[in-house]
């Protein structure tokens, strides 16, 4: 499978590459977080490493490294605006549950790998 983002994450992520003005990609990944297990991770970086895995959607590439993928497999990732607050907002089939506050989220029997 793979990671894709909608237009509007492609937009906003090729605005900032854009303000970096380097030939970066945007990196996503996850890490142990949170009161329900795990959360995402966001970063511009400059290069990619060997364990990563490549993706590219509407023009814009992503990297997410190999031990992350199995938990973002299948996911779309959008970024939206209201009123002053904007993020991105992940569509993921691999999550069993998030926590109250949504900033972090379980995925049942992979994070038991």
């Amino acid at each position: 499978m793979s990671i894709t983002i909608t237009e509007n994450a492609a937009r906003y992520i090729q605005q900032q590459l854009a303000k970096n003005g380097k030939d970066s990609v945007f990196r996503i990944g996850i890490k142990k977080s949170g009161c329900s297990g795990f959360s995402y991770t966001f970063d511009f970086v400059d290069e990619i490493k060997e364990n990563d895995r490549l993706f590219e959607s509407h023009k814009t590439k992503i990297v997410v490294d190999s031990e992350s993928f199995p938990f973002l497999d299948g996911s779309q990732i959008d970024f939206t605006k209201e009123g002053l607050n904007s993020a991105f907002k992940f569509s993921n089939p691999n999550i069993d549950s998030t926590c109250g506050c949504g900033d972090s989220f379980s995925v049942g029997s992979l994070s038991k790998t």
